[in-house]
């Protein structure tokens, strides 16, 4: 099943991918080495936290290979620029209870960050905005009730 994407976020895994490869299995692989080097392995410390280091890189390339084996990359600037919300577009909203203002891109499960302001495309409030326009209400349905947001600009530059 492909995995939406966007084109920047493809780059983003692409280059987490490569320092994993390249830079952290290797200093892991020399970690591994200088703990054994100490001796007894039952009681090394040193070495059973450099193994689960290993353990959980090996797990971290695995997902990534899987991800962008199966990636379905969208470029933001190449989609038509109708006016409606679509996967990889940047949304400016306003709370309309509070008037506060939030700024989101649409993007894929896998890069997602709520800190970047970067929202999956399976969010409920992504959901919510899918094909509306600006000025449209998008209706989010939150634990503590619906939250209504007015959009108040599309921009597809992500």
């Amino acid at each position: 099943m492909a995995v939406p994407i966007t084109l920047k976020g493809s780059d983003e895994l692409k280059d987490e991918l490569h320092r994993l490869k390249h830079t952290a299995r290797p200093e892991v692989v020399a970690a591994i080495a200088e703990a054994r080097a100490h001796g007894d392995l039952k009681e090394n410390a040193e070495y059973h936290a450099a193994k689960e280091q290993q353990s959980f890189i090996e797990g971290r390339i695995q997902e990534l290979g899987g991800v962008l084996s199966n990636a379905q990359i969208i470029d933001p600037t190449t989609l038509p620029k109708d006016g409606r919300v679509v996967f990889g577009v940047i949304v400016d909203l306003i709370n309309i209870e509070n008037e506060d203002a939030v700024t989101y891109q649409i993007v894929g499960d896998y890069e997602s960050d709520i800190k970047k302001n970067r929202i999956s495309i399976s969010s409920p409030i992504a959901r919510a905005l899918i094909g509306k326009e600006v000025e449209d209400i998008a209706v989010v349905k939150a634990p503590s009730g619906d939250i209504e947001y007015e959009i108040e600009a599309i921009r597809y530059d992500g």
